[in-house]
């Protein structure tokens, strides 16, 4: 599988749930809006008060999980940072192609972008028998 297929599979969803770590090691997740960029870096906005975001700044480390609806899922592993500068530019374009009124948000406070540098990818299809399963190991 070419990394332009899983790209455009993986923007057929709007959706991930998150999993992070909080301080005292326990796993916390949430679902959060997403877009892909072509290199297969993702990114959301987030709060700063929220739990995600500070379990990320104090461990980049996370889990994502996109598609669950029509068996065919995404696990993803991979380090967070929070992009500033041209490079948050770049992030926040991808961001409003996928959700325009990411704009909006921009005005609230303590608003943030973050980006997601997948180290691993795993792709499910269930629909098929045997399940077709593809690994991919981004280089970023």
């Amino acid at each position: 599988m070419t990394s332009a297929e899983l790209l455009a599979l993986i923007r057929r969803y709007r959706l991930a749930v998150v999993s992070t770590v909080a301080a005292d090691g326990a796993p916390q997740a949430t679902v959060v809006g997403f877009a892909i960029r072509d290199n297969l870096g993702i990114v959301f906005d987030t709060l700063a008060s929220t739990r995600k975001h500070q379990n990320l700044k104090r461990d980049p480390r996370a889990a994502l999980v996109i598609g669950w609806d029509d068996e065919l899922t995404f696990q993803i592993e991979g380090r967070a940072d929070f992009p500033t500068g041209e490079a948050l530019q770049r992030m926040q374009a991808c961001y409003f192609t996928v959700y325009p009124d990411g704009r909006e948000r921009l005005s609230w406070a303590g608003i943030t972008h973050v980006r997601i540098r997948p180290t691993w990818i795993r792709m499910s299809d269930f629909k098929q028998d045997p399940p077709r399963i593809v690994e991919v190991t981004p280089h970023f």
